[in-house]
């Protein structure tokens, strides 16, 4: 535990969290939370019952009131009025120095954090601000695909390289080039436990993928979509459209009551399938790319 001082208040940081009430804490906003809660339900479900460094928590009154993840994203869980955590939180993150890759999460949050770091940090890759933050939970709108699947393990070198397509196109970097077989690690790891789904067609050179979208973070009640991808030749048939609605489908109530995801306010193509889908906005995310 640390004390710091900004300006004239002194702030608090617990870092080793009892992850019952960061868990009891995330519960409060599901779907904002579902970045950290997905990291800090599977501690649990492992016996873990303490964060360690990885959750940085504030306390009002001895009681936990806001937390952070820290890990390769820093994900911030709390009130937009709570001064006293985004400074906890920042005056951490300034004498650890940056480790993340990003700052994601509710725009009410990130944003103000990020306002603290920026003057330290310097410019980022890019600032997405505005990022609808969107959720179904009800049978979906259009046709399911019955081609979408989940992928198998076996697959893993077919996907990869669309994947890395997408992250590139998303993000303007390859994930590749980060910490040797990270990203391929993440791809595996999402195929062996059932969280990607894919759709192959025979193409001219043999099987290609031609919708793939997988649930990048999973709470006990919400999964969270992420990596929605169809390949450039194939957009605009109605591919993303059929297969979100079978990743809703085969998601909902098998994995969690609720679905969400987040898109850039720009892809107002992407934006317009979601709502085809059934797909509904509900807040706000916020992402901070280095």
């Amino acid at each position: 535990m640390g004390r710091w001082r900004t300006g004239t208040t002194t702030t608090r940081v617990v870092t080793d969290v009892d992850l019952r009430a960061a868990a009891a804490l995330c519960a409060q906003d599901p779907v904002g939370s579902v970045l950290a809660a997905s990291r800090i339900e599977a501690a649990l479900a492992s016996g873990s019952t303490r964060g360690g460094s990885a959750v940085w928590g504030h306390e009002t009154g001895g009681r936990l009131t806001a937390l952070c993840w820290a890990g390769a994203n820093l994900v911030p869980v709390c009130a937009p009025d709570d001064t006293a955590a985004l400074d906890a939180f920042a005056e951490t993150a300034l004498r650890q120095g940056r480790r993340c890759s990003s700052i994601v999460g509710p725009a009410s949050a990130v944003l103000p954090l990020w306002e603290r770091l920026e003057p330290s940090w310097g410019a980022p890759r890019e600032v997405r601000a505005e990022q609808p933050s969107m959720v179904i939970d009800h049978p979906p709108r259009v046709a399911p695909d019955p081609a979408v699947r989940a992928g198998r393990p076996g697959e893993l070198a077919l996907l990869l390289p669309a994947c890395v397509q997408m992250f590139v196109e998303e993000v303007g970097y390859s994930p590749l080039l980060g910490s040797p077989g990270a990203y391929e690690s993440r791809v595996r790891s999402l195929l062996e436990e059932g969280r990607s789904f894919v759709r192959v067609d025979e193409g001219a050179r043999g099987p290609e993928i031609v919708f793939k979208a997988e649930l990048g973070a999973v709470s006990s009640t919400v999964a969270q979509v992420q990596g929605v991808w169809v390949p450039p030749d194939r957009r605009r048939q109605g591919l993303a459209a059929h297969g979100m609605a079978a990743v809703v489908a085969r998601t909902l109530g098998a994995v969690a009551p609720l679905v969400s995801l987040y898109v850039n306010d720009y892809n107002t193509g992407a934006l317009a399938t979601y709502e085809r889908v059934g797909f509904r906005r509900i807040g706000t995310y916020a992402t901070v790319l280095f």
